[in-house]
C-alpha cells in the first residue's frame, strides 16, 4: 500500500492550469518506457499461470478504485493497495505487467473517479520510472522473475529487498518533489517530513507483496485472506494520518491551526531568500461576530465560520494559506509576493469575497472583517515578530473602519513596548520573574479559608509589578502561552507541596487559556508535573471559561473528560457572561461554578444580577456542583450570599492576592481570629 495525493488542482477563475517541467518530464518518462513495453512486444510476457497474473491484476485496479482518502497537510491523501499488489506482479511477471496493471489502474481511476488528466498521467509516469528502477535491481542481483514456479527462491529475498527500497524510494521522492514544486515549499523539508508517514504504511504493505506471490503459488483463493493484514494496514494508516492532521487543523473549520501556520510561515521565510520575494501575513478578525452567536445562537455563529474558509479559498493561489486561529480570528500566508500591491490585490479580493451575503439557515448575513498585513523582511523576518505586527496592524484597521492596513511602526505608539514585552516574557519566565499571587476563597458559612486562586503577577525589572492584563494578551498570538500556563501549573503545583509539608491542605486554582485546553497532551503534561512534585490530583484546579469551552467544544470536551479521569479537578469561571447552553454544561465534568463579580458587585442595585446570582446558585446546588462567588468585596455582599445558599466567596472583603512569601502568616492571623470569634460566641 502506498500514499498517493489525491484531489484535482485548484485553479483560479479564468487562469490557464501552468504546466509544470519536472511533472511534463516524469510524465514523459514514464509514458515512454510504456511505449517501449508496447512495442518490443513484453506484454505477451506476462508469466506462466494466466489466471494468477489477472487476479493480481485485478486487485491493482480495484486498489486504485476503492482509495481511503484521509486529509493531510494541505489536500487530501489516498492509501491505496495497487502498488503491493503491482509490485507481485513484478516479481512473478516481470515489468511490463505491472507497469502496464498500474497504467490500467489509473486510466480506470481517471474514468470513474473523475480525477485530473494532468494528476493521473503524473501518477503513470512516477510509478513506471519506480517499477523499472525497481526492476533494473532485480535484474543486476537476482534472477526475478524466473518465468516459473517458484517465481523466486530464499537467496533471492536481498535482492527483492533492495528493490523494495528502491521502488519506494523513487516514488516518495518524485511525487514529494511535485508536490514540494506546486505548493512552493522547500523539496528536502516536505520530504524528510513524508517520509516518516509513508515509510511506515507504504513500507509494511510493500513487504506484503512476496507473501502475495507465495500465497497465489499455493492457492489464489487464498489471497483474498491477506487482506485482513492489508485492512489492518489501511486502518492504521489512516488513523495515523487523521492524528497528524488533527493535531494541525481546526475541528471546526478544518483549516490549519495555529501550529501548521507557524511552520508554513518559517518554511516561506526561508524561501524568501532564495526567490528574491516577500512574505505577506495577514490577520482578519470578523467585525461584530459576537452579535451572530447573542443573536443567533453558537450553532449559527459556527455555521458562518465554516464558510469563511470555502469563500476565501475560492479567491487564493494553491501555496497560500488560510488558518483559523481562534474564535473569529483568521490569518492568511502570502509566500512568494512580488510587492506589496499585490498583497493589497488579494486584501481587496478579501473584501469583496466577505461583501457577498452568508447565508446561514434561511437568513442573509452580511459580515465584514478588519486585516492587518505585515511583511517579511520589511517587518521582521520571524514568525512571532510576523504575526504580532499583522495583529497591530489588525486593531489600527478596526479602529479606523478602512478594511485593511498595512503595518507600521508609528500606527501604534506602544507597538514597540508590545514588542519588547513580548521578546522578554521568555526570559521572564527563565528568569522567574513571573510569580502566582493567591488569592483566598473562604467558606461562606465557617469563614475558614479552603482554597485559593493563582494570579500571575510579573516583577518586571523596570515597570514594577504587572498584572495579567498588562501581559497575558501579548502571549496569545506569539506561542509563549502554552510554556508560560505549564510555567505557572508548575508554580502552583510546587507551592502546594510546600504548604503540605507545612499542614496546609488548599486547593489550589490555575486559570487555563483556551489554547491550553485545546491541547491534548494537556492532562498528561499536569500529570507529570503533580508525580514530579507528588502533590494528589484533587489539590488542583483549572479554571476555565465558557468561551474558552465554546472556541471548540467537541475537543474541549475531549480534555476536560480526561483531566477529570485524572482526578484533576475544574472549575467553570465567569458564569453567566459566556454564551454556552445549558446542554453543554450538563455533559461538563466540572466541580465547580464561579459566578461572575459583574453580577455579584451590583446584585443589590441591580435586580436582574440579583436574579441571575440566585439562579446560578440554584443551579450550581441541583447540579451538585460548589458555587463560588467572585467579587465580593462587602458585608453586605457577603450576608447576602450566605441567605442565598451560595458556598464560597472571593473578593476584596477577604483579601486581596497576597505573594506566596507572605500568605502563611496571613492565614495563620486568619485562623486565630476566627478561633477567638468562636471563643467568644461559645455557651
Amino acid at each position: 500500500m502506498m500514499v498517493k495525493r489525491g484531489g484535482a488542482l485548484l485553479l483560479q477563475s479564468g487562469r490557464r492550469p501552468r504546466v509544470d517541467g519536472f511533472a511534463l518530464v516524469v510524465s514523459v518518462a514514464g509514458l515512454s518506457l510504456l511505449g517501449w513495453i508496447v512495442a518490443s512486444g513484453s506484454v505477451a510476457k506476462s508469466g506462466p499461470d494466466p489466471a494468477q497474473f489477472g487476479l493480481l491484476v485485478a486487485f491493482v485496479v480495484l486498489g486504485e478504485l476503492l482509495p481511503i482518502k484521509v486529509p493531510r497537510r494541505e489536500e487530501d491523501e489516498e492509501l491505496t493497495t495497487s502498488p503491493t499488489f503491482s509490485f507481485a506482479l513484478l516479481i512473478s511477471s516481470g515489468v511490463a505487467g505491472a507497469a502496464l496493471a498500474l497504467a490500467l489502474a489509473e486510466l480506470c481511476a481517471y474514468f470513474f473517479r473523475r480525477k485530473s488528466l494532468g494528476r493521473s498521467t503524473f501518477n503513470i509516469g512516477q510509478s513506471t520510472v519506480a517499477l523499472f528502477a525497481a526492476a533494473g535491481v532485480l535484474s543486476v542481483l537476482s534472477e526475478v522473475p524466473r518465468g516459473r514456479s517458484p517465481f523466486f527462491e530464499t537467496s533471492d529475498l536481498p535482492a527483492i529487498l533492495l528493490a523494495m527500497i528502491v521502488f519506494f524510494l523513487t516514488s516518495a521522492v518524485l511525487t514529494a518533489t511535485w508536490f514540494a514544486r506546486r505548493h512552493k515549499v522547500p523539496v528536502f523539508d516536505h520530504l524528510h517530513q513524508d517520509l516518516l508517514f509513508r515509510a511506515g504504511v507504504a513500507g509494511a504493505s510493500l513487504a506484503l507483496a512476496p507473501v502475495v506471490v507465495l500465497t497465489s503459488e499455493h492457492s489464489l483463493p487464498l489471497i483474498v485472506l491477506l487482506l485482513l493484514p492489508i485492512l489492518a494496514l489501511y486502518k492504521g494508516g489512516r488513523q495515523a494520518a487523521l492524528n497528524e492532521y488533527q493535531a494541525l487543523h481546526d475541528d471546526l473549520t478544518t483549516l490549519p491551526n495555529r501550529v501548521l501556520l507557524h511552520d508554513r510561515i518559517h518554511q516561506s521565510i526561508l524561501g524568501m531568500e532564495r526567490d528574491k520575494t516577500l512574505v505577506a501575513v495577514m490577520l482578519m478578525d470578523l467585525d461584530r461576530f459576537k452579535e451572530v452567536n447573542d443573536t443567533l445562537g453558537h450553532h449559527s455563529g459556527d455555521l458562518l465560520l465554516r464558510q469563511i474558509g470555502p469563500r476565501l479559498r475560492s479567491i487564493l493561489r494553491e501555496s497560500d494559506t488560510i488558518a483559523r486561529l481562534g474564535g473569529d480570528e483568521f490569518a492568511i500566508l502570502l509566500p512568494n509576493v512580488h510587492d506589496r500591491a499585490a498583497a493589497v490585490q488579494v486584501a481587496d479580493k478579501i473584501k469583496r469575497a466577505l461583501d457577498l451575503p452568508f447565508e446561514i439557515q434561511g437568513l442573509k448575513l452580511n459580515i465584514e472583517a478588519s486585516i492587518g498585513i505585515a511583511f517579511a523582511p520589511d517587518h521582521g523576518k520571524d514568525v512571532e515578530s510576523l504575526i504580532q505586527r499583522a495583529d497591530i496592524a489588525m486593531y489600527v484597521s478596526k479602529g479606523s473602519g478602512s478594511g485593511y492596513a498595512i503595518y507600521a511602526p508609528e500606527q501604534d505608539r506602544h507597538s514597540a513596548t508590545r514588542l519588547a514585552l513580548v521578546g522578554q516574557i521568555r526570559q521572564a519566565i527563565d528568569d522567574q520573574e513571573i510569580s502566582l499571587y493567591y488569592q483566598p476563597k473562604a467558606d461562606l458559612i465557617t469563614g475558614q479559608v479552603r482554597a485559593v486562586e493563582g494570579l500571575a503577577r510579573w516583577n518586571h525589572p523596570e515597570r514594577g509589578l504587572m498584572t495579567p492584563d498588562d501581559f497575558i494578551p501579548l502571549t496569545e498570538n506569539t506561542g509563549l502561552i502554552e510554556p508560560l500556563t505549564f510555567y505557572l501549573i508548575e508554580a502552583a503545583v510546587r507551592q502546594g507541596r510546600l504548604w503540605r509539608d507545612a499542614g496546609l491542605d488548599l486547593v489550589i486554582s490555575v486559570n487555563v487559556s483556551a489554547r491550553s485546553l485545546l491541547d491534548h497532551e494537556l492532562p498528561d503534561h499536569i500529570g507529570d508535573i503533580l508525580k514530579k512534585w507528588n502533590l494528589p490530583p484533587k489539590a488542583i484546579r483549572l479554571e476555565i471559561t465558557e468561551s474558552t469551552i465554546m472556541e471548540d467544544p467537541v475537543r474541549a470536551l475531549e480534555v476536560l473528560d480526561r483531566l477529570s479521569q485524572k482526578g484533576i479537578g475544574l472549575a467553570l469561571d465567569d458564569f453567566g457572561t459566556g454564551y454556552s447552553s445549558l446542554s453543554y454544561l450538563k455533559r461538563l465534568p466540572v466541580d465547580e461554578l464561579k459566578i461572575d463579580k459583574s453580577f455579584v458587585m451590583h446584585m443589590h442595585e441591580d435586580e436582574n444580577d440579583a436574579v441571575i446570582v440566585r439562579s446560578t446558585i440554584d443551579l450550581g446546588r441541583n447540579l451538585g456542583l460548589e458555587v463560588v462567588a467572585e467579587g465580593v468585596e462587602t458585608k453586605e455582599h457577603w450576608d447576602k450570599l450566605t441567605e442565598l445558599g451560595c458556598n464560597m466567596a472571593q473578593g476584596y472583603f477577604l483579601s486581596r492576592p497576597i505573594a506566596p512569601g507572605e500568605f502563611m502568616q496571613w492565614y495563620r492571623q486568619r485562623e486565630a481570629t476566627l478561633a477567638r470569634a468562636d471563643d467568644l460566641h461559645a455557651p
